[in-house]
């Protein structure tokens, strides 16, 4: 037996020898297949990894081109602002980092988990913005605590700055973060989380030449992620500057008149049809949306009930009233319904299928021709022309004038504006037409719609001779380095579809509105402005009886007030159109507006006028002018 065991022993050690040695020989197959994947294969990744642990990358975002007025005076540029920065592989007790950058900062645990969430796929180390633009306090408080929070840094980047906020607002718009949707949409531009993007007025529609080319450095930091040097460092490439149509007297002068109203006023350069100021009123300060908003803030921007980001010049949509009497007239001439010598009685009231249509003077006007219809405005006279008229061809020459499309202004999200038909009514209402529709479009009512734009191109038309032009607002792009890339030149216009007799008929009776008695802007003729326009209220609701005392009546029911002219009325070298909602009559609530346009622009030291004060003042500090209600105006 013993013989037997002895001989199981020798074969039994040798077979666990064996085991145990191809145990030994798999681990360090396995070993030095790990060491070849790590060194060999993988080593590229993990020198980067390693690098990276010494080093951070840091984006240098581009200054925005600046923008400036006709003259040159500056309107939006850039300042430098300090920025909080993360790069969470260094964030050591992240929960206890974060509790302090919530009482250092005005930074709140939601906005910080969204800027991080907003940060997936972005390259191991790379830094995320916590926070734009830190105030002064803000910085003291993060640097004087940065060493208790590893990850945690402050760079310095561009600002954008608007010199003039609220009067250049809903004109040159404003900037702030990419969405994830817009992220989506500009994949191939160059856009990362994080980056300023135009998102309102000018700054969106010329994003691409304003941007610039952002740059980077590269730091070396220590073991918890604090700054030892620079080791490289790209600049940023500054984007391109450009140069406006727009006069900074002009359009401050706007805002101060118009800014304690709610509407909008345009001006343009009738030769040319570059526009000269364009004003939104209510407003807002874009400088807040580069600075990074609060939640707060913008929810108040977007629950005020007067819709402040609207830029009412160009979305804003209302019955031009008495300032299509003009047009219309000029239909009426070009088609030989009326001549010049045509006489029409204008009563109170003119009756038509059953149903009285009343006019704004309550003892009518008598018997007068075309000219005095536009003078004083007469309804009944426009009631009973438009009739003959027609819709169709009333339709077809509105249309000649520019109304019912888009004006193809360089500002996004311009509104058409509607002008009516039987065609339209039938494909928009599913209704026919009616002829007492008719009457009410041929006072500029009913389902007619404008904005002041629109109004503004139209009676530049008519104070150059003709030539509807595409308004325009800038007049060249430059490099950073002062060389002119672009300039924009106006194009040939299109020909209003009217003769310049007819023409020159309609300018008489503008000039006629303000420099004859009974006209409905007579007050705007002190001066030597040379001011031809005419006024205009537009019905909101239907009022039993109208007031000169709309203070008695709820706002949302009072009428819009329009005016719409130029001046010099024998050489125009500007077109005025302002529109102030529920202002009730247009020559005591819009007129007044447009003559501190006209005086900033045509008479900015107050020689024609006789203003007091010789000199001309400071574009930067142009004061509130008061704005005259005059005596004797009329309900129009």
């Amino acid at each position: 037996m013993s013989g037997y065991f002895k001989d199981k022993e020798p074969k039994e050690l040798k077979r666990r020898i064996f085991t145990a040695n191809v145990f030994v020989l798999l681990a360090f197959f396995v070993i030095l297949v790990r060491f070849w994947y790590l060194q060999i294969k993988e080593s590229d990744h993990y020198r980067e990894l390693a690098l990276n642990n010494a080093t951070r990358l840091v984006k240098a975002t581009a200054p925005r081109g600046s923008i400036y007025d006709r003259l040159g005076v500056k309107l939006a540029g850039n300042r430098p602002g300090f920025d909080l920065y993360l790069v969470p592989e260094d964030a050591k007790e992240w929960d206890k980092t974060k509790e302090a950058l919530k009482r250092l900062v005005d930074l709140d645990g939601e906005t910080i988990d969204e800027r991080l969430r907003m940060s997936k796929g972005r390259p191991p180390f790379q830094a995320v913005r916590l926070k734009e633009d830190l105030s002064w306090e803000e910085t003291v408080r993060i640097e004087s605590f940065k060493f208790e929070m590893p990850g945690i840094f402050l760079d310095v980047s561009p600002k954008r700055s608007y010199l003039f906020p609220e009067s250049t607002a809903h004109l040159i718009g404003y900037i702030a973060e990419i969405s994830e949707r817009e992220m989506a949409d500009q994949q191939s531009g160059g856009y990362s989380p994080g980056d300023l993007i135009g998102k309102y007025g000018m700054e969106k529609s010329f994003e691409d030449e304003l941007k610039g080319i952002g740059g980077g450095k590269e730091i070396e930091v220590d073991a918890l992620g604090r700054k030892i040097r620079v080791v490289k460092w790209t600049p940023p490439y500054p984007g391109n500057n450009m140069k406006l149509t727009i006069d900074a007297r002009t359009q401050l002068a706007a805002w101060a008149a118009l800014k304690d109203k709610v509407g909008a006023a345009v001006a343009i350069e009738p030769r040319t049809g570059k526009i000269l100021a364009m004003v939104s009123a209510p407003s807002f300060d874009p400088n807040a949306f580069s600075s990074g908003i609060s939640k707060e803030d913008w929810k108040e921007i977007i629950e005020n009930p007067f819709n402040i980001l609207n830029n009412r010049a160009i979305q804003g949509l209302y019955p031009p009233a008495s300032t299509f009497k003009p047009i219309h007239a000029a239909a009426a001439l070009e088609e030989k319904v009326i001549t010049s010598s045509t006489i029409i009685h204008s009563g109170p009231s003119f009756r038509y299928a059953g149903r009285d249509y009343r006019d704004w003077k309550e003892s009518g006007h008598g018997n007068i021709n075309v000219h005095r219809a536009i003078v004083e405005s007469s309804d009944t006279f426009f009631y009973q022309v438009g009739l003959k008229v027609g819709i169709d061809r009333l339709a077809g020459y509105t249309k000649g004038f520019g109304f019912g499309s888009r004006t193809g202004i360089s500002l996004p999200n311009e509104k058409t504006g509607i002008v009516p038909s039987p065609e339209w009514k039938k494909a928009a209402l599913g209704a026919r037409w009616y002829e007492g529709e008719t009457i009410s479009v041929s006072v500029g009512q009913g389902y007619m719609s404008a904005t002041p734009l629109q109004l503004a191109a139209a009676y530049a038309a008519i104070a150059n001779g003709g030539t509807l032009y595409t308004p325009g607002l800038v007049e060249s792009i430059t490099s950073p380095a002062g060389k002119v890339i672009k300039t924009f030149e106006q194009g040939q216009g299109k020909r209003l579809p009217v003769s310049e007799g007819t023409l020159r008929l309609v300018k008489d009776a503008l000039r006629g509105v303000v420099h004859e008695e009974g006209g409905t802007a007579h007050f705007l003729s002190a001066g030597n402005l040379k001011i031809a326009g005419k006024t205009g209220t537009a019905q909101v609701a239907r009022l039993i009886k109208r007031t000169k005392n709309i203070e008695t009546i709820a706002y949302k029911y009072r009428d819009h007030a329009w005016f719409a002219g130029f001046a010099p009325y024998d050489d125009p070298k500007i077109a005025v159109v302002v529109l102030v909602e529920h202002g009730g009559f247009g020559a005591s609530a819009a007129a007044p507006v447009a003559r501190e346009i006209f005086k900033a622009y045509l008479d900015p030291d107050g020689s024609a006028t006789g203003a007091t004060g010789a000199g001309k003042p400071d574009v930067l500090n142009i004061a509130v002018p008061a704005t005259d209600e005059g005596t004797g105006v009329s309900n129009d």
